[in-house]
């Protein structure tokens, strides 16, 4: 008898869960189909799961076609069951190529082909509505959407678009997506959601077409340069009563939320400055060096440190200036250093993408501060400090993957509720009033 074992959460569960169990199944005598628990799921960064283990065991179980059941508590636990069971194959879905070849010293390794374009119709629950989402360009970012959105529930990422067809073509074929297109309004035909990642100076014209075509839209940072096409962009989309949100990862990650909190909740004493810096150094071929209109450090990376400094100190500052550090006559900012002035605190944003800095996260306050290493973006570690070192408290948290699943999971969170979250309106229209300031005003130069 030839054994066949697979796994997956198989949350609202819908024809392509069916499907590769179905191919599973047809592989061998005796299927057996390990289904995550809450905690694994957890554990492996698996976001916004949305039914209970035992209703998606049952899920599976109505199906008919597992010979047995068992639940993937742990890491390692797939050589544990091949071994313990006498496995023959390990089938998963073609989305995980080479991931676990690892398993071929057990048994024989298989890789089933996804099924591409999976309907809303075809969903087994009926609350839970299944978003299909397209996304837009096919760079280096939307490259590393697509492995982060398979750790979200109610989302499979559907097509592609970009206006040069043979990149979207392999996009396409690399992430296995069900089509692709260069005519805009076709693909947004095909959707019900789009992720913008394409070059920033396109960002405001797709997003308003996207949101007049009734699409929910995520939207890549920057996501306009100036407040007037923010608030035109929210207007569009309360008229249409769609979703549209600036995709910030850090935002909504576990660790960082939890270091606002600590900060905001009097354990430092007052907020009196707060210093965040994120530089890297870029290969000059880049587009956010070469690109002398929207390229440039402030455009590409003050998001983050903004984003501290807004959700710490709020958005009425008195005052801001700009020091710029531009390498060549005519060429983008390499490095710039903000501050922001506020009655009675101060924040300093460095960004840098040739010049290279320490990129912490210092908040000072009346009775200590708060150190967060870098990258403190992908906030996992901090420390409470102060004056007695024995009142040091340390805090970890994990930090899933590239940290894209954090931001899509609240996306998908504020269209279920039907609702934008105000505070993230607010902090988008912050950060373009910032970057038009930058774009407009007269910078402090460095050398």
């Amino acid at each position: 008898m030839t054994k066949v074992i697979t796994y997956g959460t198989f949350d609202l569960l819908h024809y392509g869960h069916q499907n590769l169990l179905r191919r599973a199944k047809a592989l061998g005598d005796y299927l057996i189909v390990g289904v995550t628990s809450e905690n694994y799921d957890r554990y492996r960064g698996k976001l916004n799961v949305q039914q209970t283990l035992m209703e998606r065991v049952e899920n599976v179980r109505a199906l008919g076609l597992a010979d047995e059941i068992v639940v993937e508590e742990y890491e390692g636990q797939k050589i544990d069951d091949i071994t313990r069971r006498s496995v023959d194959i390990f089938a998963i879905g073609s989305d995980w190529v080479g991931r676990f070849d690892y398993l071929n010293e057990y048994c024989k390794v298989v890789y089933l082909e996804r099924t591409k374009g999976i309907s809303s119709t075809e969903l087994r629950d009926r609350r839970h509505p299944l978003i299909r989402l397209g996304v837009v360009g096919s760079g280096r970012i939307a490259n590393r959407f697509i492995p982060e959105s398979k750790f979200v529930s109610g989302v499979t990422v559907e097509g592609v678009f970009n206006p040069h067809l043979d990149s979207a073509h392999s996009f396409a074929q690399r992430h296995e997506l069900a089509f692709y297109s260069d005519d805009y309004a076709d693909f947004l035909s095909r959707v019900n959601a789009v992720y913008i990642a394409s070059p920033h100076e396109t960002h405001y014209d797709y997003a308003r077409q996207a949101l007049r075509a009734g699409k929910h839209v995520l939207c890549e940072k920057p996501m306009v340069f100036t407040a007037a096409e923010a608030e035109e962009l929210f207007a569009l989309a309360r008229e249409k009563h769609v979703i549209l949100m600036e995709a910030i990862k850090t935002a909504y990650c576990p660790g960082f939320q939890r270091l606002v909190s600590c900060a905001k909740s009097g354990k430092i004493g007052q907020i009196v400055a707060v210093d965040a810096a994120f530089t890297k150094l870029v290969p000059p071929h880049m587009r956010a060096i070469q690109n002398r209109e929207t390229g440039g450090s402030v455009t590409e990376l003050v998001t983050y440190p903004l984003l501290a400094a807004f959700k710490l100190l709020g958005y009425d500052y008195e005052e801001i200036r700009f020091y710029s550090y531009f390498g060549q006559k005519g060429g983008v900012d390499l490095f710039s250093q903000l501050h922001l002035q506020y009655p009675g605190a101060v924040a300093t944003a460095k960004v840098g993408l040739g010049v290279k800095s320490e990129g912490s996260l210092v908040i000072s306050g009346t009775r200590g501060y708060i150190y967060v290493p870098a990258p403190w973006w992908k906030t996992e570690y901090f420390e409470l400090r102060f004056e007695n070192p024995n009142e040091v408290e340390k805090n970890f948290y994990k930090f899933s993957g590239d940290g894209l699943r954090y931001e899509l999971t609240e996306f998908l969170s504020r269209i279920s509720k039907g609702q934008m979250d105000g505070c993230a309106c607010r902090l988008s229209l912050g950060l373009a009033e910032v970057i038009e300031k930058y774009r407009s005003s007269d910078v402090v130069k460095l050398g």
